[in-house]
């Protein structure tokens, strides 16, 4: 099964933002933020969307899906 991948704390850090104030601007609870993160977490279109445009970079930069080596 695939699994997500995410540059958002490279972004998240590039900018010095903390989890929380991320999640903040993007309407969710910094849990969410830190699921995201670690990969735990499948984002909503919705807010693959509102990320990627306060990020301004586009979904496939920010999120991508890779097989798991078992497959």
């Amino acid at each position: 099964m695939p699994t997500l991948k995410t540059k958002l704390r490279y972004y998240r850090q590039e900018r010095n933002m903390k989890q929380d104030e991320l999640a903040e601007k993007v309407g969710v609870r910094r849990e969410t933020i830190i699921r995201l993160e670690k990969g735990l977490y499948n984002p909503s279109l919705k807010l693959a969307m509102d990320i990627t445009k306060y990020f301004n970079v586009s979904i496939e930069e920010l999120f991508s899906f890779e097989e798991d080596e078992e497959s």
